[in-house]
């Protein structure tokens, strides 16, 4: 039998690959007595899951109305996050490669090789979105390193990963950043501050080139 606990969980995982792969598109409601029937579970855990997925951006909840899944990225939007991102970003990733420990470069290589590796997922939907939150990780130790909380609260705060995955469900979007990840932990291995510095801006430049089709 599962605990509360794993039931919550397992809750918030599938609703969570249903947004992120746009099974429940940006902007619909999430009614929760409907999708508590949907997953056969009580409200209860339900109510825990959409409660997680706000504080992490993927849902809102207006006043009367109840849950829905959050808008999508504006074209507008989607530019001005890589703006920020290419601001912060590769001078982060210069940091973190002078303040480097064993400890924190042990981290990143776990988050990296989570990427490649990790749970099999059950399903193309699920390896997607399970990659997004993988991806996220991965550049968080990486601000970690970097020591700097106040950048790494601002690049947090947006759920950039999580928003610019719902863009595009492409597999083009996880292999080519897996090659780009292999540059950078290539340079944070050698603490190579520079080449830390031009493979992260490279990375989110290209990243932002795949994802732009989208408003094509």
């Amino acid at each position: 039998m599962l605990r509360p606990s794993s039931i919550a969980e397992s809750v918030h995982e599938r609703i969570y690959d249903r947004i992120m792969s746009l099974q429940i598109p940006p902007g619909a409601r999430i009614p929760i007595d409907g999708m508590a029937r949907e997953l056969n579970v009580s409200q209860t855990p339900v109510r825990e899951a959409l409660a997680r997925l706000e504080r992490e951006g993927l849902v809102r909840k207006a006043h009367l109305i109840g849950y829905s899944a959050s808008a999508q990225l504006t074209h507008k939007e989607f530019d001005d996050l890589y703006k920020f991102r290419l601001m912060v970003e590769p001078e982060s990733a210069r940091q973190a490669c002078l303040r480097m420990t064993e400890e924190a470069m042990a981290r990143i290589e776990a988050a990296a090789a989570d990427m490649e590796k990790g749970e099999q997922p059950v399903d193309r939907n699920s390896r997607y979105s399970r990659f997004a939150r993988a991806d996220a990780h991965l550049h968080d130790e990486i601000l970690k390193a970097a020591d700097n909380e106040i950048v790494r609260q601002a690049l947090n705060d947006q759920h950039i990963h999580l928003h610019i995955f719902r863009l595009m469900f492409h597999s083009r979007v996880t292999q080519e950043a897996l090659e780009e990840h292999e540059r950078l932990l290539a340079a944070l291995r050698a603490r190579d501050a520079d080449a830390a510095f031009e493979a992260m801006r490279d990375h989110i430049e290209r990243s932002r080139d795949r994802l732009a089709a989208a408003f094509e």
